[in-house]
C-alpha cells in the first residue's frame, strides 16, 4: 500500500450513465471527503438503419472536457488518478489494429429478441444459472455476442471492451477487464471470479477476445501524452480501476452503518434492490426469482434484482412532451401525492416495459389487462408508477432476505432516486422498513473511495470508507407509515 500522502488528494471520476454522464471530482484525505461536479454532458442513443447505437465518440468527447474541467477544479490543477464507471453488458469491438469496429449496439436494441429460446436450446437454464448466477436478461453480454454471431464486426474483431473498458482503453492505450462489469456479462463464475470457460466454450464465446482480468483498485495504466495535451494537464495522471459497473462502484458508496444489516436499491433508470454477500446463491430458487449474483469491490456479491426503475417515469414525460404537454416533474409529483394510493399498480419488472416508446399508453393497458382501474390523467399516472416501483422494491427486498438468509434491519436508497421523496417514502411504507436516503451520487463517491484508497488518501475495508461517506453526507430517513396490508393486497395484484 502507498504511504499517506501529506494532504487530501483530487480524483476524477468518470461516471457514465443511461442518460447523461458526468466527471466528478472527489477531494480526499484523513477526515475528508468532498465531491463536486466537474462537468456534465447528455448520453442520446441513436437509431441508424433499425438498429439503436450509443454515441460512443460523443461520450468520449464528453470524458475530455470534463477531464479537462477537472483538472481546472482540482488543487494546483493536479489529478491524483482517474477512474472510470458505466452502465454494464454492452461493448465496443476493435480490429489488429486497435480501431473500433462500428457503434456499440444498445442494449434495448431489439436484436436480443428469443434470447431465452436460444440459450435454451444450448444449456439449460439452471445449469447456465449454476454455473454464473446471473439471472436471465436478454441484453446479457453473452446474448448479444450469440445475436452477433456472423456478423462481420464480430467475425474481424480481435479484442471485446466492455463500455468503461473502452473509455480506459482510448485515454491509456492499455487495454483490460474490469471484474465487476465482467461478471454481468454471464461469462463469470461469481465462486471464482475467473471465466466460465465451459459456458463460453458451450456458446462458441471466443475469451480470447476479452484482455486480462482487473479488479477495484488494480492500476490501469497512466493518460496518453496525447490525451494529457488535449485536457491540459502534465502528467503523470494514472487511471485506477474501480467497480466500473456504476451499480458496484454505487453499492460501495452505500453509507452502511457496519452495526445495522442493511439492503440497498441503486436507483436511476433501473432500480438494482438487494443484499451485500460474501458468497452468491446459486439455488435453483434464487435462479426462478430472477435474482443474480454479481461481483463487487473488495470480493462481495451484489445479490440482486434489475427492476424498470425511473425508466418508466422517463418514459413517460418523454411520451408527455412529444404530445406537446411540457409537464413539470415537481407539478406532476405534487399531483401524485395527491392522487390515490395504490390504486393501480403494474409489474416493474415486466420485460414489456423495456423498449423506449408509449410508456403511458402501456401503463395503461396493462392496468387494463388486469382489471385495474386505468390512470386518468398524468398525476395518476405517475401515482401508478411510483406505487408500482415502490412495490417492486418491496418484493425484491423481502426476496433477497428470504433466498440469502440474511435478515435486514434498514434500506439505503442511493443514485438519482433520492431525489425524489415520494418514491423514497413509499418505498420504506411498502418495505415496512426505515429508508435512509442518499447520497444521489453514490457511484461517483464509490469510485473515488477505491481510488483514494489505492493511492494511499484513505485506508481500512468497505466499512472503513461507508464511514468516512457517512460522516461527510446528509442524509434523509423515510420511518415506515400506512396501511401496510394495502400493500399485501396490491403484491398479490401482481402476483395473481
Amino acid at each position: 500500500m502507498s504511504p499517506s500522502p501529506p494532504g487530501p488528494l483530487s480524483f476524477a471520476a468518470v461516471d457514465l450513465g443511461a442518460s447523461s454522464g458526468r466527471v466528478m471530482v472527489g477531494t480526499v484525505g484523513p477526515g475528508t471527503l468532498e465531491l463536486r461536479e466537474a462537468h456534465r454532458f447528455p448520453n442520446r442513443p441513436v437509431r441508424a438503419a433499425g438498429t439503436l447505437y450509443w454515441d460512443v465518440l460523443g461520450l468520449y468527447r464528453g470524458v475530455l472536457d470534463g477531464l479537462r474541467a477537472a483538472g481546472r477544479a482540482a488543487p494546483k490543477g493536479r489529478l491524483a488518478s482517474v477512474g472510470i464507471d458505466s452502465w454494464a453488458v454492452d461493448y465496443g469491438l476493435l480490429d489488429a489494429s486497435g480501431a473500433l469496429l462500428g457503434n456499440p449496439v444498445h442494449y434495448r436494441d431489439g436484436r436480443t429478441g428469443g434470447a431465452a429460446e436460444r440459450a435454451a436450446a444450448v444449456m439449460p437454464p439452471e445449469e447456465l444459472y449454476a454455473a454464473t448466477g446471473l439471472q436471465h436478461q436478454p441484453f446479457n453480454t453473452l446474448h448479444q455476442l450469440t445475436a452477433a454471431r456472423g456478423t462481420p464486426a464480430l467475425s474481424a474483431a480481435r479484442r471485446l471492451l466492455l463500455i468503461p473498458d473502452l473509455i480506459a482503453y482510448w485515454l491509456t492505450g492499455e487495454p483490460g477487464t474490469e471484474l465487476t462489469n465482467a461478471s454481468t456479462t454471464q461469462l463469470v463464475d461469481p465462486r471464482t471470479g475467473d471465466w466460465a470457460r465451459d459456458v463460453a466454450d458451450a456458446f462458441g464465446v471466443d475469451l480470447s477476445l476479452f484482455p486480462p482480468l482487473r479488479r477495484p483498485g488494480d492500476p490501469a495504466g497512466e493518460l496518453l501524452d496525447e490525451v494529457l495535451e488535449e485536457i491540459g494537464l502534465a502528467g503523470p495522471v494514472p487511471v485506477t480501476a474501480v467497480g466500473s459497473h456504476d451499480t458496484a462502484s454505487a453499492v460501495a458508496g452505500v453509507p452502511a452503518d457496519g452495526g445495522r444489516a442493511f439492503a440497498y436499491i441503486a436507483t436511476g433508470t433501473w432500480s438494482l434492490a438487494g443484499v451485500e454477500l460474501d458468497a452468491p446463491v446459486l439455488t435453483e430458487e434464487s435462479r426462478r426469482a430472477n435474482f443474480t449474483n454479481e461481483l463487487g469491490v473488495d470480493g462481495t456479491v451484489r445479490y440482486l434484482r434489475n427492476i424498470m426503475g425511473l425508466w418508466l417515469l422517463q418514459e413517460c414525460l418523454r411520451a408527455w412532451e412529444a404530445d406537446g404537454l411540457r409537464p413539470d416533474l415537481g407539478t406532476l409529483l405534487r399531483e401524485a401525492a395527491k392522487a390515490p394510493a395504490l390504486r393501480s399498480v403494474v409489474d416493474a419488472g415486466d420485460p414489456g416495459f423495456l423498449a423506449p416508446g408509449r410508456m403511458p399508453e402501456r401503463v395503461a393497458e396493462a392496468c387494463r389487462r388486469t382489471g385495474q382501474p386505468v390512470p386518468r390523467d398524468p398525476g395518476e399516472t405517475v401515482r401508478c408508477v411510483l406505487d408500482s416501483l415502490a412495490l417492486a422494491h418491496r418484493r425484491a427486498v423481502a426476496d433477497a432476505q428470504r433466498l440469502s438468509g440474511r435478515e435486514v434491519e434498514v434500506v439505503h436508497v442511493v443514485g438519482g432516486g433520492v431525489h425524489n421523496e415520494l418514491l423514497c417514502q413509499l418505498t420504506a411504507d411498502a418495505c415496512g422498513l426505515p429508508v435512509v436516503a442518499g447520497p444521489a451520487e453514490a457511484a461517483a463517491f464509490g469510485n473515488v473511495l477505491v481510488q483514494a484508497r489505492a493511492a494511499g488518501a484513505v485506508r481500512g475495508d468497505l466499512a472503513a470508507l461507508r464511514s468516512l461517506l457517512r460522516a461527510a453526507q446528509p442524509l434523509r430517513h423515510h420511518e415506515p407509515m400506512g396501511d401496510r396490508e394495502a400493500w399485501r393486497r396490491a403484491e398479490a395484484v401482481i402476483c395473481a
